[in-house]
C-alpha cells in the first residue's frame, strides 16, 4: 500500500514536470520574439511586425560593394560524350553579392557513368576571391543513361578583389571518374579576362 502510494506521488510529480516543460517550450517562441525586438538581435523579428500603413525595411547588406560590377562568364568543357553547359553564359554581379547560376548536364550514353567537375578561373588572381558556398564540383555524381541534372553554383566574390579585375571566367571541366583526370583548361588570350582600370 505504501509502495503504491509512493508510485502515485512519483507519477503525479512527473506529470507536473512534463506539463511544465511543455508550457515552457510553448512559451519560448513569443519570449524569443520579445527579446529579439527589445535587443535588436534578430532582424527578422522586425520584418514580422504588423504596423498598419507602414512597410518594414531591413538594413542593407553593407558587405555588398555597389560601387562596381564584375562580369562573370561561365564556361563548360566535357571530357566524354555527354552534354554539359551553363544555363546562362554571363551575368553582372557586385562584389559581396550572393549569386546563383545553374549548370545543366545530360548523360547521352547508353550506360551509367560517374563523373565530377574541376573548376578553373581566369585571371588566376580571382580564384582566391571567388568563394563558392554550394557547387556540384564538391561531389561525384552517378547518372543513368539519358538522365538529366541541373546543379546550382552559389558564390560570392570577395570585395577585396582588385578593382582592376572587371571580368572573371569560371570554367568547369566535367570528366568521367575512373578515367584519366584532365588538366584544367587554359583560357586563350582572347577568352582571358578583360582587365580594366577601376576607379
Amino acid at each position: 500500500m505504501n509502495l503504491r502510494h509512493e508510485n502515485i506521488r512519483m507519477v503525479s510529480k512527473l506529470v507536473v514536470v512534463a506539463a511544465g516543460m511543455f508550457a515552457f517550450g510553448y512559451a519560448l517562441v513569443p519570449i524569443y520574439k520579445a527579446i529579439c525586438e527589445v535587443t535588436g538581435i534578430n532582424i527578422l523579428a522586425l520584418g514580422e511586425r504588423n504596423i498598419p500603413g507602414a512597410k518594414a525595411t531591413l538594413p542593407a547588406n553593407t558587405q555588398v560593394d555597389t560601387s562596381r560590377s564584375i562580369t562573370v562568364e561561365f564556361d563548360a568543357n566535357s571530357r566524354g560524350p555527354w552534354e554539359f553547359r551553363p544555363a546562362q553564359r554571363s551575368l553582372q554581379v557586385h562584389p559581396g553579392e550572393l549569386t546563383t547560376v545553374m549548370y545543366e548536364f545530360q548523360n547521352v550514353q547508353n550506360r551509367r557513368i560517374s563523373a565530377q567537375a574541376i573548376p578553373s578561373y581566369a585571371p588566376k588572381q580571382a580564384s582566391a576571391h571567388f568563394n563558392k558556398l554550394e557547387c556540384f564540383c564538391f561531389n561525384q555524381y552517378t547518372l543513368e543513361p539519358g538522365e538529366k541534372k541541373s546543379w546550382p553554383v552559389v558564390f560570392v566574390i570577395d570585395p577585396k578583389l582588385s578593382r582592376d579585375v572587371t571580368t572573371i571566367t569560371l570554367s568547369y571541366t566535367f570528366f568521367e571518374v575512373g578515367g584519366k583526370t584532365p588538366a584544367a583548361p587554359v583560357a586563350d588570350a582572347s577568352a582571358q579576362v578583360a582587365v580594366g582600370v577601376g576607379s
